[in-house]
């Protein structure tokens, strides 16, 4: 069965192969894509890698916040889509789309 057959589905803005596979890793953080369960709704995520993470906080925190939010961050150790597809599956399993709105509700 492929990815494309299973759910949770993770749905990427444009194909995550050659430069992009590339690219995404050394940047540390990967947006624009979406989740869809079994019934249809669809979540939009943000994956980041914790080097990177570590990063964007550090330059937050100069510019005088305290904080780094992203709606939907999921932190991975490296941004692949093996680890992003692993990612998505055991948080569906935790539950934790449940506590979030569905971006086309």
């Amino acid at each position: 069965m492929s990815h494309d057959d299973t759910y949770p589905r993770l749905i990427f803005r444009e194909p995550f192969e050659g430069q992009t596979a590339f690219e995404v890793p050394q940047k540390g953080w990967y947006n624009g894509l979406t989740v869809e369960l079994e019934g249809g709704s669809q979540y939009e995520v943000f994956f980041y890698d914790p080097v990177r993470l570590s990063q964007d906080l550090e330059s937050e925190v100069q510019q005088g916040n305290r904080y780094l939010a992203e709606p939907g961050m999921i932190v991975v150790p490296e941004i692949n889509e093996i680890s992003m597809r692993e990612a998505i599956v055991a948080l569906f399993k935790q539950g934790w789309f449940d506590h979030l709105r569905p971006a086309n509700s």
